[in-house]
């Protein structure tokens, strides 16, 4: 008989709809004003009116007569050669007639096989049909294709000049948020989150649980959604209700929503304050507001983040509802990846220093130029400390000047080492920069609730349970393997139980130039699983990267072999946004085929319910090759997790 399992858990998925995203995604990809010119909101109804009468054509009594109608005369017509020749010759004649002169011309004026074309048009006038009216020169063009393959193909041929014009079009971002356009109208021209779960359902065993992410949109600068995020979140209550067993949903947090409930976006009369808070001892309590209703009365299961709309996560607003997540163990899952969803409106001046981290300014040590041609250090670790450079330190420039390229500023995984470091999350609430949008008075609450004084904090963050989403990024976790020759990049195979020492060196001492040269220069991956290793509560998920499993499998499969990664890493597919690459089905049989058993049953099974507070069953012991543990230790922590489960429990009841 099989072992009965704990149910897979997709950890990363959205059912958002199309009335819950803006309608300008395209602004600052088209000049303005043109994103005007696409819509989202137009393309959405495009769907909508499309699966709402003609893709429903082919299955009316009446259609299906008219085609097996027409199956018959295309019998007859086949047989009377060469009659059915002549008439395709003819038809297609008159199909470039017509779209020679609907058309915008493909070739450049003047050319020579522009004026051939021009030519033979002139010529074929007398000989073809009087088709007159643009109506009636439309429906003659699309007869011809739909009814004759023939002249469609050949059509399609001659058309291939049209790859000039495509390949005037900007890059591969243009591309992908077309992508990103295309596929969000394929699934959220749904009306209801209820229809895009239940498609998200069909592809998986029953019993399966899915962590659902909501969007929050408001703030990004891309117009204003049918549907307001209060009301996205209600629905999805609704949902939760209906799905008790299998639907995890997190709510989403903005910054720039922690405001007086009045001068908050497309507020109505009635809502609650988004958040609201007090300090009982060293805890938060959530006073009455609309992230407690979420997560304490409607249950639920965590928070999510999308600091590329915007923010940084260690943002002074966010930072009382992180004591409180780390409080109570709530987890947290943000977005780290490059992508086609970012801040769309003008950037604020102080964007372009990184409010916590600092560079050097020295180009030369001890004013001496370097053997090496750059800047005199012979080695990374020499570049780390500030005793070998001549200047003082100055905050990190941010010089990106696209909104797309900037957004990386914002999703960086170091930024969020300024959350779980003691040290730099005191620097967070020292330096000016880092508190802008609060008032004094929050200012001064947060100091109090993390018991800041000039020289350090009594309380800190360390434990926060955290998530990466999409683990970086598939094209990180190519630059990791690419970055050969790089000292940082080669610290998770020399020190497998740490990685990267981001603040100091090995020998201890603080390396106050190491923090740029990771921000620049090292590779999401390394940064990430240094993170997972250093602090018990991170964790990330492989969501949508995981559509190339030619590329990412190798390493999926060597990050589990090392013990302190291998209870980190969350299976998640981000459905429906990878739809544009592969179904969920698809990427689910890619894992369990690619994977062992064992692994695939770690990060679907067993680390996504750890990573949720929720019961784990007894799972087979899997071994894997390693250093001993030592005698009288427990083993990954598992006494650790026991006594927080037993608080986390005391705190829940």
């Amino acid at each position: 008989m099989a072992e009965e399992k704990a149910p897979i858990i997709n950890c990363h998925t959205h059912v958002f709809t199309g009335d819950h995203v803006p309608p300008y995604l395209a602004r600052t990809f088209v000049p303005e004003p043109f994103h005007f010119l696409i819509s989202l909101k137009v393309l959405v109804s495009i769907f909508r009116w499309w699966y709402r009468w003609p893709a429903r054509i082919p299955h009316k009594f009446w259609f299906k007569w008219l085609r097996k109608g027409f199956t018959h005369v295309n019998l007859i017509y086949n047989k009377c050669w060469p009659f059915n020749t002549i008439l395709e010759y003819y038809l297609f004649f008159q199909t470039f007639f017509i779209l020679n002169k609907l058309l915008p011309p493909v070739l450049p004026a003047g050319n020579w096989l522009s004026k051939l074309t021009d030519k033979f048009s002139a010529w074929l006038s007398p000989y073809m049909l009087p088709i007159n009216g643009l109506f009636l020169q439309v429906c003659f063009v699309i007869f011809v294709l739909l009814f004759f393959p023939t002249i469609r193909n050949l059509l399609a041929w001659m058309s291939s000049g049209l790859k000039k014009f495509l390949a005037m079009l900007p890059g591969k971002q243009t591309r992908e948020m077309i992508g990103r356009y295309l596929n969000i109208g394929r699934y959220a021209f749904h009306r209801h989150q209820s229809t895009i779960f239940s498609k998200l359902k069909s592809q998986y065993p029953a019993g399966t649980g899915f962590v659902v992410l909501p969007m929050d949109m408001d703030y990004m600068s891309a117009g204003k959604s049918r549907t307001r995020y209060r009301d996205q979140m209600q629905e999805l209550a609704e949902l939760k209700d209906d799905n008790k067993e299998t639907l995890f949903p997190f709510v989403f947090v903005d910054p720039r929503r922690c405001v007086p409930v009045r001068k908050e976006k497309r507020f109505k009369k009635g809502d609650k304050p988004f958040f609201a808070w007090k300090q009982v001892g060293v805890k938060v309590i959530l006073e009455d507001c609309f992230i407690r209703d979420y997560l304490e009365e409607k249950q639920f299961s965590g928070i999510k983040i999308y600091p590329a709309l915007g923010y940084f996560p260690f943002d002074i607003r966010l930072l009382p509802l992180w004591k409180y997540a780390a409080d109570n163990n709530i987890p947290i899952l943000t977005h780290c990846i490059r992508g086609t969803i970012f801040y769309r409106g003008r950037k604020q001046t102080a964007w372009y220093q990184h409010p916590v981290f600092e560079q050097a300014m020295s180009k030369q040590k001890n004013g001496k130029n370097g053997k090496n041609g750059f800047d005199g250090f012979e080695t990374d670790e020499e570049r780390e400390t500030k005793d070998s450079l001549k200047e003082d330190y100055v905050p990190l420039d941010l010089p990106q000047t696209k909104n797309v390229d900037f957004s990386t500023n914002f999703t960086h995984p170091m930024n969020y080492l300024c959350l779980l470091d003691k040290t730099l999350l005191h620097r967070v609430i020292s330096v000016e920069a880092a508190k802008e949008g609060a008032s004094q008075e929050e200012i001064d609450r947060v100091k109090t609730l993390f018991g800041y004084t000039s020289t350090g904090l009594t309380r800190d963050l360390s434990k926060l349970k955290l998530c990466m989403g999409h683990f970086g990024g598939d094209d990180e976790w190519c630059r990791y393997f690419e970055k050969d020759r790089y000292n940082y990049s080669s610290q998770l195979t020399k020190h497998p139980d740490r990685g990267i020492e981001f603040l100091k060196r090995r020998d201890g001492k603080l390396a106050p130039g190491k923090p740029e040269q990771l921000w620049r220069y090292t590779d999401w991956y390394s940064i990430i699983c240094s993170m997972m290793l250093q602090y018990d509560n991170v964790y990330a998920d492989i969501s949508y990267i995981l559509h190339n499993d030619a590329g990412v499998l190798p390493l999926l499969k060597e990050t589990l072999q090392n013990k302190g990664l291998r209870e980190k890493v969350l299976y998640g597919t981000d459905f429906f946004v990878v739809r544009n690459h592969k179904s969920d089905k698809n990427m689910l049989a890619d894992m369990m085929g690619g994977l062992s058993v064992e692994d695939f049953d770690q990060v679907a099974r067993v680390n996504p319910r750890k990573y949720l507070n929720l019961n784990i069953p007894d799972q087979p012991k899997i071994i894997i090759i390693g250093k001993p543990e030592k005698p009288g230790v427990p083993q990954n922590g598992q006494e650790k997790e026991q006594s927080r489960d037993l608080t986390d429990s005391d705190v829940r009841d």
